[in-house]
């Protein structure tokens, strides 16, 4: 049967939420178990559509709600993350998808789509809030930013647990530069920088972060931050710089949150 939360916000904590990470090579899912902090069974992953348009997407979505039904309650909210902001259920640019998700009222679109709630939020706002309730920034009652250091450099804020969504720290300028642009991992890899090399990049770039926020921690994440032992202590910053660990799991168990938190507190959303 379906959940009213506002009716029953201790059955919604213990229930099992599915959440959904569609990214521009994979489109994976998994109902989480909240209170473990993981799944509670294999995620299922379907590879993202060659023509990833909106509605595409939402069929593959489609296809993960059904083959999880079983495990969720009728009508429950899912959550979804996306590789792009989300501006009150709106998707003002997109970059590793279709480009006709520009300007969708994304929110709307897959509700009408699925017939049932959906939360949206950007993928990297998503890692932030799973690192912080279950991985590495756990405990950390400050200031955690996140990035992710992949194609680009995703980023998310959270103070004190609150999400501050939308964050675009990739996009800072760095000696007059897009600091992605110098400090992704995607270009070490296309100049073919050694890690010392690319290490002083990430000294430039974190240490901007730290002057413009203060932050009590960053954490890293993205493939490449399971070779974190090989950059990570080159970089001289006041603020600690931890490895992320919950690493591809992230993204769905953040969606997942999300839409908790929606139900939880329906007046915020």
């Amino acid at each position: 049967a379906g959940v009213n939360p506002r009716q029953c916000p201790a059955r919604l904590a213990r229930m099992n939420i599915l959440g959904i990470d569609v990214g521009g090579s994979g489109i994976k899912g998994a109902p989480v178990d909240l209170e473990a902090g993981d799944f509670a069974v294999p995620r299922l992953r379907i590879p993202t559509p060659e023509k990833s348009s909106p509605k595409n997407v939402a069929g593959v979505v489609a296809e993960i709600i059904e083959h999880f039904r079983e495990h969720l309650p009728d009508g429950a909210r899912i959550g979804l993350t996306i590789p792009a902001p989300v501006v009150h259920g709106r998707v003002p640019f997109i970059a590793n998808l279709h480009k006709s998700w520009a300007g969708l009222e994304a929110s709307a679109f897959f509700e009408d789509f699925l017939g049932r709630p959906v939360t949206l939020v950007n993928d990297a706002d998503g890692a932030g809030l799973a690192e912080v309730h279950y991985g590495a920034a756990k405990g950390n009652d400050g200031l955690v930013i996140m990035t992710t250091l992949g194609t680009g450099i995703g980023s998310a804020i959270i103070h004190r647990g609150v999400l501050v969504p939308n964050a675009e720290l990739g996009h800072v300028e760095l000696d007059g530069h897009d600091a992605e642009s110098r400090a992704a991992s995607s270009i070490k890899d296309r100049e073919g920088l050694s890690y010392k090399q690319w290490a002083v990049r990430l000294q430039r770039y974190y240490s901007h972060l730290e002057m413009l926020f203060s932050p009590d921690l960053f954490v890293v994440g993205g493939g490449v931050s399971k070779d974190s032992e090989k950059f990570l202590p080159q970089l001289d910053l006041k603020t600690p710089i931890v490895p992320a660990r919950l690493r591809n799991r992230a993204g769905i168990i953040g969606a997942a949150l999300a839409a908790r938190d929606a139900d939880l507190h329906p007046d915020t959303v």
